[in-house]
């Protein structure tokens, strides 16, 4: 069931988003050849603490970290480990969620480690413009196939794929709601876009095939061919005014 919130609802789902933000923004700005994930981890967990939030992701379905950072070959779920030292050319994925007055935010960006080449710089940059491609399509009287078909056009047309075992997702008073929002499909199918429905948009672009496995710690998700992969994310609200990302400035 798909649930629609009231606008004091995202009124609440906007503080937590903006809380997400300026977290991903600080640790944008740590990102460096030579620290950790583990780094990265500790920084998160200090600051939603300081805030007052919730880390979404520890304890559910037993994930045991705060953040998931995942690197070059890694889509999703990468956990932090003090045995994973960043390196120039990287791309590093962090995703992060809090949880603030029982309701959930959730967003992902990908970051570059210090110079990397350019046909990482336009998976990224690809992938960041298909997010922005889906969210132009979360309107009123719209259907969830808009924003899938949207994001795979953009990705396709530059010769990238799109990751289709894992897939964005409703979220409010709790992290994974209806509907499922894959990055894939036909426009005009799925669910009618309705004011008030919150969606988690996040693209999963590979350099390569769009295939995936998951390793052996049970969370790791790598694409099969080894290729980089790319990652973004926001949450949007669907309003009489357009689409509201709520999870930046």
């Amino acid at each position: 069931m798909i649930v629609c919130k009231s606008p004091l609802e995202l009124e609440k789902m906007r503080r937590g988003g903006l809380l997400v933000w300026e977290l991903l923004q600080e640790l944008k700005s740590q990102v460096k050849p030579g620290i950790s994930t583990l780094d990265l981890e500790q920084a998160a967990a200090e600051r939603i603490r300081k805030q007052g939030a919730r880390p979404a992701f520890l304890g559910l379905y037993d994930y045991p970290c705060v953040l998931c950072t995942s690197v070059n070959e890694e889509i999703v779920h990468g956990i932090p480990s003090r045995k994973k030292i960043l390196k120039a050319g990287d791309v590093l994925k962090i995703d992060v969620g809090v949880e603030v007055e029982g309701y959930y935010s959730d967003s992902a960006i990908s970051v570059p480690v210090g110079g990397i080449s350019p046909e990482l710089e336009k998976l990224v940059k690809v992938t960041e413009e298909a997010l922005f491609q889906g969210i132009d399509h979360a309107r009123i009287g719209n259907f969830l196939g808009d924003i899938s078909a949207a994001v795979q056009q953009h990705v396709e047309s530059h010769g990238f794929s799109v990751v289709r075992d894992f897939v964005g997702h409703g979220i409010g008073t709790r992290l994974h709601e209806d509907p499922k929002v894959p990055n894939f499909g036909e426009p005009g199918q799925g669910a009618r876009l309705k004011e008030g429905m919150v969606l988690a948009i996040e693209p999963m672009v590979n350099a390569g095939k769009p295939g995936s496995r998951v390793l052996g710690d049970r969370w790791t998700a790598v694409t099969v061919d080894g290729s980089c992969s790319a990652h973004f994310e926001h949450c949007v609200a669907i309003t009489n005014n357009g689409p509201w990302v709520l999870t930046r400035p």
